[in-house]
Protein backbone atom coordinates (compact mmCIF):
# COMPACT_ATOMS: atom_id res chain seq x y z
CA UNK A 1 0.00 0.00 0.00
CA UNK A 2 1.22 3.45 -0.81
CA UNK A 3 0.79 6.88 0.17
CA UNK A 4 0.72 9.68 -2.59
CA UNK A 5 4.47 11.14 -1.28
CA UNK A 6 5.32 7.32 -2.29
CA UNK A 7 5.32 8.76 -5.83
CA UNK A 8 7.22 11.96 -5.73
CA UNK A 9 9.33 12.24 -8.47
CA UNK A 10 13.35 13.53 -9.10
CA UNK A 11 11.92 15.63 -11.91
CA UNK A 12 14.99 16.59 -13.75
CA UNK A 13 16.42 12.96 -13.99
CA UNK A 14 12.43 12.02 -14.91
CA UNK A 15 12.82 14.46 -17.95
CA UNK A 16 16.22 13.45 -18.60
CA UNK A 17 14.93 9.84 -19.15
CA UNK A 18 11.91 10.68 -21.16
CA UNK A 19 14.55 12.94 -23.23
CA UNK A 20 17.22 10.18 -23.73
CA UNK A 21 15.12 7.08 -24.00
CA UNK A 22 11.48 8.02 -24.45
CA UNK A 23 8.27 6.93 -22.41
CA UNK A 24 7.27 3.13 -22.38
CA UNK A 25 4.18 4.12 -23.93
CA UNK A 26 2.30 6.82 -24.88
CA UNK A 27 -1.83 6.72 -25.43
CA UNK A 28 -4.27 9.00 -25.87
CA UNK A 29 -7.33 9.10 -23.15
CA UNK A 30 -11.06 10.48 -24.05
CA UNK A 31 -11.51 10.74 -20.64
CA UNK A 32 -12.17 13.91 -19.37
CA UNK A 33 -9.79 14.88 -16.72
CA UNK A 34 -9.70 17.87 -14.31
CA UNK A 35 -7.12 19.10 -11.69
CA UNK A 36 -8.39 21.60 -8.39
CA UNK A 37 -5.99 22.97 -6.48
CA UNK A 38 -6.43 25.62 -3.88
CA UNK A 39 -10.23 25.68 -4.70
CA UNK A 40 -9.52 26.53 -7.98
CA UNK A 41 -10.14 24.24 -11.50
CA UNK A 42 -6.95 24.62 -13.41
CA UNK A 43 -7.01 22.01 -15.50
CA UNK A 44 -10.12 21.16 -17.41
CA UNK A 45 -9.48 18.70 -21.43
CA UNK A 46 -10.38 15.48 -23.13
CA UNK A 47 -7.15 15.86 -24.55
CA UNK A 48 -5.01 14.11 -21.59
CA UNK A 49 -1.75 11.37 -22.41
CA UNK A 50 -1.47 8.57 -20.56
CA UNK A 51 1.87 8.13 -20.25
CA UNK A 52 3.77 5.24 -19.51
CA UNK A 53 7.20 6.45 -17.80
CA UNK A 54 7.42 3.19 -16.51
CA UNK A 55 6.01 0.03 -16.76
CA UNK A 56 3.79 0.32 -13.55
CA UNK A 57 1.11 2.57 -14.28
CA UNK A 58 1.00 5.60 -16.58
CA UNK A 59 1.04 9.56 -15.69
CA UNK A 60 -1.31 11.80 -17.17
CA UNK A 61 0.56 14.45 -19.58
CA UNK A 62 -1.93 17.73 -19.87
CA UNK A 63 -1.84 20.21 -22.65
CA UNK A 64 -0.24 23.06 -21.66
CA UNK A 65 -2.71 25.17 -23.49
CA UNK A 66 -5.42 23.25 -21.44
CA UNK A 67 -3.97 25.26 -18.00
CA UNK A 68 -6.06 27.51 -17.07
CA UNK A 69 -7.12 29.93 -14.00
CA UNK A 70 -3.58 30.07 -13.36
CA UNK A 71 -0.23 31.06 -14.57
CA UNK A 72 3.01 29.62 -15.35
CA UNK A 73 6.83 30.51 -15.88
CA UNK A 74 9.56 28.69 -16.71
CA UNK A 75 12.65 28.32 -14.38
CA UNK A 76 14.84 28.72 -16.53
CA UNK A 77 16.62 24.75 -16.39
CA UNK A 78 16.07 23.72 -19.62
CA UNK A 79 17.29 20.07 -20.94
CA UNK A 80 18.01 19.11 -24.20
CA UNK A 81 18.65 15.55 -26.00
CA UNK A 82 21.94 14.01 -26.48
CA UNK A 83 22.71 13.44 -30.33
CA UNK A 84 21.78 9.92 -29.54
CA UNK A 85 19.18 10.22 -27.56
CA UNK A 86 15.72 8.26 -28.51
CA UNK A 87 13.54 11.53 -28.72
CA UNK A 88 15.51 14.29 -30.66
CA UNK A 89 14.64 17.23 -31.10
CA UNK A 90 12.20 17.26 -27.82
CA UNK A 91 13.26 19.75 -24.86
CA UNK A 92 11.86 19.98 -20.94
CA UNK A 93 12.07 23.22 -19.05
CA UNK A 94 10.94 22.34 -15.08
CA UNK A 95 8.26 25.20 -14.56
CA UNK A 96 6.74 27.25 -11.90
CA UNK A 97 2.41 26.79 -11.87
CA UNK A 98 1.40 29.72 -9.66
CA UNK A 99 -2.68 29.74 -8.49
CA UNK A 100 -3.83 33.62 -7.70
CA UNK A 101 -5.32 34.70 -4.22
CA UNK A 102 -8.95 34.76 -4.34
CA UNK A 103 -12.50 33.88 -1.73
CA UNK A 104 -9.32 34.66 1.29
CA UNK A 105 -6.94 32.10 0.03
CA UNK A 106 -3.34 33.71 -0.71
CA UNK A 107 -1.96 32.96 -3.48
CA UNK A 108 0.09 29.46 -4.06
CA UNK A 109 2.75 27.96 -6.73
CA UNK A 110 3.55 24.60 -7.52
CA UNK A 111 7.40 23.59 -8.85
CA UNK A 112 6.46 19.99 -9.48
CA UNK A 113 5.90 20.11 -13.08
CA UNK A 114 8.06 19.67 -16.29
CA UNK A 115 6.65 20.83 -19.83
CA UNK A 116 7.96 19.28 -23.09
CA UNK A 117 8.31 21.21 -25.92
CA UNK A 118 9.99 20.46 -29.59
CA UNK A 119 13.21 22.78 -30.67
CA UNK A 120 11.88 25.20 -33.48
CA UNK A 121 13.54 23.74 -37.01
CA UNK A 122 14.69 20.22 -35.25
CA UNK A 123 16.05 18.19 -37.47
CA UNK A 124 13.96 14.80 -36.70
CA UNK A 125 14.69 12.05 -39.63
CA UNK A 126 13.90 8.76 -37.44
CA UNK A 127 9.93 8.29 -37.97
CA UNK A 128 10.21 7.00 -34.21
CA UNK A 129 11.93 9.92 -32.67
CA UNK A 130 9.77 12.48 -34.69
CA UNK A 131 6.81 10.64 -33.52
CA UNK A 132 7.92 10.50 -29.45
CA UNK A 133 8.87 14.29 -29.87
CA UNK A 134 5.44 15.11 -31.92
CA UNK A 135 2.99 13.41 -29.35
CA UNK A 136 4.74 14.74 -26.17
CA UNK A 137 5.10 18.70 -27.67
CA UNK A 138 3.18 21.39 -25.76
CA UNK A 139 2.25 19.02 -23.02
CA UNK A 140 3.24 19.22 -19.46
CA UNK A 141 3.45 16.72 -16.16
CA UNK A 142 2.44 17.93 -13.31
CA UNK A 143 3.16 15.89 -10.24
CA UNK A 144 0.21 14.14 -8.96
CA UNK A 145 0.64 14.58 -5.34
CA UNK A 146 0.94 18.30 -5.83
CA UNK A 147 -2.65 19.13 -6.47
CA UNK A 148 -5.69 18.79 -4.07
CA UNK A 149 -7.88 16.51 -6.39
CA UNK A 150 -7.79 14.98 -9.69
CA UNK A 151 -10.70 13.73 -11.87
CA UNK A 152 -11.65 11.35 -14.29
CA UNK A 153 -14.94 12.50 -15.47
CA UNK A 154 -16.95 13.39 -12.39
CA UNK A 155 -14.58 10.16 -10.54
CA UNK A 156 -12.16 11.14 -8.04
CA UNK A 157 -8.45 9.46 -8.55
CA UNK A 158 -6.26 9.04 -5.76
CA UNK A 159 -2.29 8.51 -6.06
CA UNK A 160 -1.88 7.77 -9.68
CA UNK A 161 -4.19 7.31 -12.43
CA UNK A 162 -5.31 4.25 -12.89
CA UNK A 163 -4.25 1.72 -15.71
CA UNK A 164 -6.58 1.04 -18.20
CA UNK A 165 -4.62 -2.32 -19.01
CA UNK A 166 -4.83 -3.38 -15.31
CA UNK A 167 -7.28 -5.99 -14.09
CA UNK A 168 -9.06 -7.25 -10.38
CA UNK A 169 -10.53 -9.89 -9.93
CA UNK A 170 -12.34 -10.87 -6.47
CA UNK A 171 -13.23 -14.28 -5.79
CA UNK A 172 -14.75 -16.14 -2.93
CA UNK A 173 -12.59 -19.48 -2.13
CA UNK A 174 -13.62 -22.12 0.32
CA UNK A 175 -10.20 -23.23 0.68
CA UNK A 176 -9.21 -23.04 4.57
CA UNK A 177 -6.62 -20.21 5.36
CA UNK A 178 -4.07 -19.59 8.07
CA UNK A 179 -2.50 -16.78 8.87
CA UNK A 180 0.85 -17.28 11.51
CA UNK A 181 3.32 -15.02 12.88
CA UNK A 182 6.23 -16.81 14.31
CA UNK A 183 4.71 -19.77 16.30
CA UNK A 184 1.46 -18.22 16.76
CA UNK A 185 -2.00 -18.31 14.67
CA UNK A 186 -3.62 -15.00 14.15
CA UNK A 187 -5.95 -16.02 11.82
CA UNK A 188 -8.35 -18.74 10.64
CA UNK A 189 -10.85 -18.81 8.29
CA UNK A 190 -12.33 -21.33 5.51
CA UNK A 191 -13.96 -18.14 3.51
CA UNK A 192 -11.88 -15.42 2.02
CA UNK A 193 -11.96 -13.32 -0.86
CA UNK A 194 -8.48 -13.51 -2.95
CA UNK A 195 -8.04 -10.21 -5.11
CA UNK A 196 -6.04 -10.83 -8.20
CA UNK A 197 -4.59 -7.71 -9.45
CA UNK A 198 -2.44 -7.45 -12.40
CA UNK A 199 1.03 -7.56 -12.06
CA UNK A 200 1.13 -7.77 -8.30
CA UNK A 201 0.92 -10.87 -6.18
CA UNK A 202 -2.30 -12.60 -4.92
CA UNK A 203 -3.45 -10.47 -1.73
CA UNK A 204 -6.53 -12.88 1.01
CA UNK A 205 -9.01 -10.81 2.65
CA UNK A 206 -10.53 -12.64 5.86
CA UNK A 207 -13.67 -12.17 8.37
CA UNK A 208 -12.44 -10.01 10.66
CA UNK A 209 -13.92 -12.20 13.15
CA UNK A 210 -11.78 -14.69 11.89
CA UNK A 211 -8.99 -13.06 13.60
CA UNK A 212 -7.15 -13.21 16.80
CA UNK A 213 -8.51 -9.90 18.20
CA UNK A 214 -6.15 -9.86 21.32
CA UNK A 215 -3.30 -9.42 18.57
CA UNK A 216 -5.18 -6.48 16.98
CA UNK A 217 -3.98 -2.71 17.70
CA UNK A 218 -5.37 -0.33 16.14
CA UNK A 219 -3.31 2.50 13.44
CA UNK A 220 -3.95 5.75 12.96
CA UNK A 221 -2.13 4.75 9.15
CA UNK A 222 -4.57 5.85 6.23
CA UNK A 223 -3.53 5.66 2.58
CA UNK A 224 -5.38 5.52 -0.77
CA UNK A 225 -5.53 2.56 -3.72
CA UNK A 226 -6.54 4.12 -7.03
CA UNK A 227 -8.59 1.11 -7.32
CA UNK A 228 -9.84 0.40 -4.12
CA UNK A 229 -10.11 3.71 -1.93
CA UNK A 230 -9.07 4.42 1.34
CA UNK A 231 -7.93 1.96 3.64
CA UNK A 232 -7.31 1.34 7.29
CA UNK A 233 -4.84 -0.11 9.04
CA UNK A 234 -4.62 -2.53 12.09
CA UNK A 235 -0.87 -3.45 14.24
CA UNK A 236 -0.35 -6.97 15.50
CA UNK A 237 1.14 -6.97 18.58
CA UNK A 238 2.55 -10.81 19.21
CA UNK A 239 4.32 -11.68 22.34
CA UNK A 240 5.32 -8.33 23.25
CA UNK A 241 6.31 -7.60 19.71
CA UNK A 242 4.64 -5.18 17.60
CA UNK A 243 4.43 -5.51 13.81
CA UNK A 244 2.91 -2.14 12.64
CA UNK A 245 0.42 -1.54 10.01
CA UNK A 246 0.69 -5.37 8.46
CA UNK A 247 -3.14 -5.52 8.35
CA UNK A 248 -5.80 -3.24 6.21
CA UNK A 249 -9.03 -3.26 5.26
CA UNK A 250 -11.55 -0.65 3.58
CA UNK A 251 -14.51 1.00 5.12
CA UNK A 252 -15.58 1.71 1.95
CA UNK A 253 -13.76 0.87 -1.01
CA UNK A 254 -14.46 2.26 -4.76
CA UNK A 255 -18.09 0.05 -5.74
CA UNK A 256 -15.34 -2.24 -8.53
CA UNK A 257 -14.45 -4.03 -5.17
CA UNK A 258 -17.05 -3.74 -2.91
CA UNK A 259 -16.89 -6.85 -1.62
CA UNK A 260 -13.90 -6.27 0.33
CA UNK A 261 -15.65 -4.15 2.94
CA UNK A 262 -15.07 -4.17 6.27
CA UNK A 263 -12.90 -7.47 5.29
CA UNK A 264 -9.35 -7.36 6.73
CA UNK A 265 -6.08 -8.60 4.68
CA UNK A 266 -2.59 -9.27 6.34
CA UNK A 267 0.75 -8.10 4.35
CA UNK A 268 1.55 -11.40 3.19
CA UNK A 269 5.13 -10.34 2.78
CA UNK A 270 5.58 -10.46 6.66
CA UNK A 271 3.56 -13.18 7.72
CA UNK A 272 3.07 -16.70 6.80
CA UNK A 273 0.41 -17.93 4.57
CA UNK A 274 -1.34 -21.25 4.68
CA UNK A 275 -3.52 -21.86 2.16
CA UNK A 276 -5.08 -25.56 2.02
CA UNK A 277 -2.52 -26.95 4.30
CA UNK A 278 0.68 -25.39 2.07
CA UNK A 279 2.85 -22.61 3.49
CA UNK A 280 2.77 -20.24 0.83
CA UNK A 281 6.18 -17.97 -0.70
CA UNK A 282 6.12 -14.76 0.48
CA UNK A 283 5.94 -12.39 -2.45
CA UNK A 284 8.49 -10.29 -1.64
CA UNK A 285 10.70 -13.14 -2.45
CA UNK A 286 8.67 -13.81 -5.90
CA UNK A 287 7.92 -10.13 -6.94
CA UNK A 288 10.76 -8.25 -5.41
CA UNK A 289 10.76 -4.62 -3.54
CA UNK A 290 9.89 -2.62 -6.75
CA UNK A 291 6.87 -4.05 -7.55
CA UNK A 292 5.68 -5.02 -3.96
CA UNK A 293 5.69 -0.97 -3.11
CA UNK A 294 3.32 0.00 -5.90
CA UNK A 295 0.20 -0.79 -4.29
CA UNK A 296 -1.15 -3.63 -2.15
Amino acid sequence: MASPKDFETDLRALASLILEEGPQKIEPTSRRVRVVHQGTTIVDTTKALHVWEHPSFPHYYIPLSDLVNCRWTDTGEVLHTSEHGHTKGLCASLIIIVMPSHSGLTESSTDRAVRFYREKEADVPDTKTRRIASSLDGYVRIEFSSMDHWFEEDAPIYVHPKDPYKRIDILPSSRTIEIRLGDQTVARTSYSLHLYETGLPTRYYLPLSAVDHSVLRPSDLRTKCPYKGEAEYFDVVVNGHAREHIVWYYRYPFHECTAIAGMVCFNNDQVDTILDGKLLERPNVMYGERTRSISA
